[in-house]
C-alpha cells in the first residue's frame, strides 16, 4: 500500500492545501486522553458524508471503506483539542445547513440534494481558505481556523484512498512491487497506483 507521506501529499493536492492533523499522522497518532465521544449514529452521519464525497460508482464507495470510523479515530488521535472543537462544531453545522437548504436532516434528504449541500459547503470552504491568505499576508502570525467541510473531506480522502478497499479497487495496486521501470505504459483511463 502507499506510504503516508505519499498519502497526504495526494491528499493536499486534491484539497488544495495543507492536510490537518498531518505531522502526527506520519509520526504516528498518540492517544488523546481529551478525545472527542462519537456515536453510533455519529459514524453513520460520516459515512453518509463521506459517501457523498465518494460514491460508489464502478469501484466501491467511501462507506465500504469505512471512512467514517476513520475520521472518528483520526480527529480522537490526531487533532488537538481546537480541532477536534471544530470538528464536532462542524458536524453540527452541516446538519443544520441540510435542514436550511433542504427542510430536512442530512440523513434525510436525497443524494442530489446532500450532494448540492455539500457543492456549496466546498465552495465556503474554499472562499473561507482564500481569505484567510489574503489576511495572513497582512498579519502573518494570526491562526486562522480550518473550515470543518475541509477537515471532512481530507479525512473522506485519506481514509479512502490509504484503506484496502481504496488502495486495491479504486488504484492499482501491486503488493511488491518489481524493478523500476521509468517509462511504463500508460493507457488513458488506466487507474492511478496504489504503489511506488
Amino acid at each position: 500500500m502507499m506510504n503516508r507521506r505519499e498519502a497526504l501529499s495526494r491528499v493536499a493536492i486534491l484539497t488544495g492545501g495543507a492536510v490537518l492533523g498531518a505531522e502526527a499522522f506520519l509520526s504516528g497518532c498518540k492517544t488523546n486522553t481529551k478525545g472527542v465521544s462519537f456515536s453510533k449514529d455519529d459514524i453513520a452521519f460520516l459515512n453518509e458524508v463521506a459517501e457523498t464525497i465518494l460514491p460508489a460508482t464502478n469501484t466501491p464507495g467511501a462507506k465500504e471503506a469505512k471512512v467514517g470510523e476513520f475520521m472518528t479515530v483520526m480527529v480522537n488521535d490526531c487533532y488537538e483539542a481546537k480541532d477536534q472543537a471544530i470538528f464536532m462544531e462542524g458536524m453540527k453545522k452541516l446538519e443544520e445547513a441540510s435542514k436550511k437548504l433542504n427542510n430536512k436532516s442530512f440523513m434525510e434528504s436525497t443524494p442530489a440534494q446532500r450532494n448540492t449541500l455539500l457543492v456549496a459547503l466546498d465552495k465556503e470552504a474554499k472562499e473561507a481558505a482564500a481569505k484567510a491568505a489574503d489576511e495572513k499576508q497582512a498579519n502573518p502570525t494570526k491562526e486562522f481556523p480550518k473550515h470543518y467541510f475541509t477537515m471532512i473531506k481530507q479525512l473522506t480522502l485519506s481514509g479512502f484512498f490509504t484503506s484496502e478497499v481504496g488502495a486495491t479497487k479504486a488504484l492499482r495496486y501491486v503488493a511488491v512491487p518489481g524493478k523500476y521501470i521509468g517509462s511504463f505504459p500508460y493507457k488513458k483511463g488506466d487507474k492511478a497506483w496504489a504503489t511506488s
